[in-house]
């Protein structure tokens, strides 16, 4: 039997520095795990930590659009999972903006009805923004699991997160389940 494929596509919240720790659940759990990035979360990893994460799932990293002429590097995903996603992320999700390759990628999937999980990682003023509202419902609508709020992430006021208190378990676990549900795609090959 063949391993269930996890894209775990991070942005610049500062649980992303924990990502690898993240990866190492996910493939103890079963999965191929592949990862993306937007281009300010590959940067924060820096170049050792992407190396790592390269060596650990057997696959590239992520953060720019394939080239015309490149080969899609990746097996197909049984489910995405965006977490952490910040205030700016999941608004230019939800405008259907693709400034970047995750972008992109949530884009073509919302079009596509791949299955996709998302977790939030806002402090709660700016979880206030009526933007941000607006844009967790417009997600919702269009498909994607939103792991926000009462059995997802609760934001905390500013300065008083850890970030060891996200909650990455819990994401995976809601990956598995949509698996589980019968939540398999084919072919995610987007830029």
């Amino acid at each position: 039997m063949s391993s269930r494929v996890l894209y775990l596509f991070g942005c610049a919240a500062p649980p992303v520095l924990d990502l690898p720790s993240a990866v190492d659940l996910a493939l103890s759990d079963g999965w191929t795990v592949c990862v993306g990035l937007t281009p300010t979360a590959a940067d924060w990893l820096g170049p050792g930590t992407l190396a790592a994460l390269e060596a650990r799932t057997g696959r590239p990293v992520r953060s720019a659009p394939r080239r015309p002429y490149e080969e899609w590097p990746w097996p197909d995903a049984d489910a995405t999972l965006i977490a952490p996603a910040t205030l700016n992320s999941v608004n230019t999700f939800a405008l259907g903006l693709t400034p970047h390759f995750v972008a992109a990628y949530v884009a073509e999937g919302i079009g596509k009805r791949w299955p996709m999980l998302m977790m939030p990682c806002v402090n709660a003023a700016y979880a206030t923004h009526p933007q941000f509202g607006h844009s967790v419902s417009v997600l919702r609508d269009a498909g994607v699991r939103m792991l926000y709020g009462e059995g997802g992430f609760v934001p905390r006021p500013p300065g008083e997160s850890d970030r060891g208190d996200y909650p990455w378990g819990l994401a995976l676990s809601a990956a598995r389940d949509a698996v589980r549900d019968g939540g398999t795609s084919t072919s995610p090959r987007a830029e």
